[in-house]
């Protein structure tokens, strides 16, 4: 096996310590979904290569209807890892990691058989190691978590993990903040999306500040439009409670592209650390103009409204298309369009980068070139292992002055030190317990991005019915005319894909 090391990365964690402090995680809604697929095997990988605390242990929590033995616990996650884990398991490194791992139950007026499973992980471990607590629950339930972190103790020596979305406008996600600060003070609060966790899009920062290639260009006077799109195959995968509250603006536009955005439009950072990094992340969304409801197009699979829970006469969008003005010096007049939504044509997660023609057109352009999303594009593809590619016009061979698309790309699967990367979940896992916030988001640019949303919360546009395996309501194509959609027109050859 190829060991993994924390990732070298823009902001600086080639310099970290190699191994946080040590540690107990207690995680919240242990038994759940989330925790199943992403955060036990993401927690063993990291133990098996090398990157947890030398000292640790692993908490389980959930409610006590949902109660399990140590023993259950350890089952589940020797299930968990063996269903979802991108290692196999090993005698000797399972058997290290499942001693770790012990369950403790918690009802908000009842914290007591948590509280003795706590204190016996932090015995085990030995002296005062921090806590981590990872709130794998429901949003609803945030609030009470939290208030019960701080009544019983917990919250003392702790980071707290909350999961997206926080929040569903600008009111609830002040409350929010307001109940976890009286908690927890910022420097101890890491609101996760695993998109920020992505090598790929890390990688932004790297393809931009690292190289006097693209920074130069990155700007409005040489590109024309952004594209950030993100479409799903899949369904709603019977989460009709939670999509019918949330919707994909909420779950996905706020929570992932927004962040994508900032990534993409900031300035500069003084110093690639956590804090400057994130200043320019909120001078971003502090420049966003508030979304006109006109440059919004929500759409509806049809059939959405006989999946089981959803309410037959049902407005919540299963898609959503947006056009978003960052209003600075380096953005004013660039169009930002996003995109995502449920049961479309095509699973990917894409940024594109259109630039502006030359402005003497000495060569003929016709529809063998393409033009429009075939050339004059840089494209981050920041779907796992991903890619960037650089596409252009070159002159095909023979006597005629004939134009087709070229590409120049970098993909990851092709780069040794993938094996040596780790996933979104992993990755941020250990940013926390080492402390780094780089890749979490704040509260401020959190409320910041609620509120230029309140314009489309007052005054929604319909839903627009869209067949499924189709590329959304044709109002999508309207609004970003006379440009197009960089998908599904992709280019001669998708490094993500193949030969199309």
């Amino acid at each position: 096996m190829t060991a993994l090391q924390p990732p070298a990365t823009a902001h600086g964690t080639s310099n970290r310590p190699g191994r946080p402090d040590d540690h107990v995680v207690v995680l919240f809604g242990a038994t759940g979904d989330l925790a199943r697929r992403k955060l036990l095997p993401g927690l063993y990988r990291l133990a098996r290569a090398g990157l947890m605390p030398y000292r640790y242990r692993i908490v389980g929590s959930a409610p006590a209807a949902s109660a399990l033995t140590d023993e259950e616990f350890r089952a589940h996650a020797r299930q968990a890892v063996t269903e979802f884990g991108a290692e196999q398991l090993s005698g000797a490194h399972w058997a290290a990691f499942e001693s770790t791992l012990s369950f403790g139950a918690a009802d908000p007026e009842d914290p007591q058989p948590l509280l003795a499973a706590v204190r016996a992980a932090e015995q085990a471990v030995g002296g005062s190691p921090r806590r981590l607590c990872h709130l794998a629950v429901p949003p609803s339930a945030f609030a009470s978590v939290i208030g019960m972190l701080g009544r019983c103790g917990l919250a003392e020596r702790a980071r707290v993990i909350v999961e997206k979305p926080f929040g569903t406008d600008l009111a609830s996600a002040r409350a929010l903040n307001e109940t976890v600060h009286a908690v927890f003070d910022e420097s101890r609060v890491f609101r996760i999306d695993h998109f920020l966790g992505k090598e790929s899009v890390d990688n932004i920062l790297a393809l931009r500040f690292a190289n006097g290639l693209f920074e130069p260009v990155w700007n409005r006077d040489h590109i024309s439009h952004v594209q950030i799109d993100v479409p799903e195959t899949i369904g709603i995968e019977g989460r009709a409670g939670f999509f019918e509250e949330t919707g994909t603006f909420r779950d996905m536009i706020v929570t992932h592209l927004f962040q994508v955005l900032g990534f993409v439009a900031m300035e500069p950072p003084v110093r690639l650390e956590a804090t400057s990094l994130r200043d320019e992340k909120a001078k971003v969304f502090e420049a966003m103009k508030p979304l006109d409801p006109a440059h919004v197009v929500r759409g509806q699979y049809a059939g959405y409204r006989a999946e089981p829970g959803v309410d037959p006469h049902s407005g919540t969008e299963t898609f959503a298309a947006l056009r978003v003005e960052v209003d600075n010096w380096r953005w004013a007049g660039v169009p930002f369009f996003l995109r995502s939504g449920k049961s479309l044509g095509r699973r990917r997660q894409v940024v594109a980068l259109s630039f502006k023609e030359p402005p003497l057109r000495m060569f003929p352009v016709d529809a063998h070139t393409g033009g429009g999303p075939r050339s004059n594009t840089l494209v981050v593809d920041f779907d796992d292992p991903g890619w960037i590619s650089a596409r252009f016009l070159a002159k095909e061979p023979g006597p005629a002055m004939r134009l087709g698309p070229a590409a120049m790309t970098f993909r990851y699967a092709d780069s040794t030190g993938r094996r040596r990367g780790l996933e979104g979940y992993e990755r941020l896992l250990l940013d926390a317990m080492l402390g780094d916030q780089s890749l979490f988001t704040r509260a401020d640019g959190i409320e910041r991005l609620w509120e230029v949303s309140e314009p489309l919360f007052q005054a929604p546009p319909a839903v627009l019915p869209y067949a499924p395996g189709s590329w959304g309501p044709a109002a999508a194509d309207d609004l970003v005319a006379p440009h197009r959609w960089y998908l599904p027109d992709i280019p001669v050859e998708d490094p993500g894909r193949g030969t199309t």
